[in-house]
């Protein structure tokens, strides 16, 4: 499943063209598109072989058969708390990068300490972060 705020995280408007826009540079075309439902979603799944698949909240529906929404909304609930209960404030400029943590850690949930370990020391060789970089080139 793409989440896609993660993705890009500064869409600052949630408008069909901007949604739409930002679905269509990430999500492969074959692809099946599931939401909730509002409205700027309509007429997305016209442009992928999977379709759109809605779900209602405000039916009190929560899954259609292997329709949902709730990984995303997992993920999100993960991402907030962690914003309001650890970083407690998060600039826009550094915001992919805290989505980026929280989707490495909504990835490897289910692996233990260990694996996380490594995976993060595997995939930090030959990277360097420069505070200048991190800073916004402050």
């Amino acid at each position: 499943m793409k989440i896609i705020y993660l993705t890009n995280p500064s869409i600052g408007r949630v408008d069909a063209k901007t949604l739409k826009g930002a679905i269509r540079e990430v999500v492969d075309r074959t692809s099946r598109i599931m939401t909730d439902e509002w409205p700027s979603y309509t007429g997305i799944g016209k442009e992928y072989d999977g379709g759109h698949s809605v779900i209602r909240h405000l039916d009190k529906k929560f899954s259609a058969g292997d329709t949902y929404t709730n990984t995303a909304e997992s993920f999100f609930a993960l991402l907030k708390r962690g914003i309001h209960g650890i970083f407690h404030h998060v600039a826009k400029e550094h915001l992919l990068r805290y989505c980026e943590e929280f989707s490495f850690r909504w990835s490897y949930r289910k692996s233990s300490d260990a694996e996380r370990t490594a995976m993060v020391i595997r995939n930090a060789f030959g990277k360097r972060l420069l505070f200048s970089a991190a800073a916004g080139g402050r």
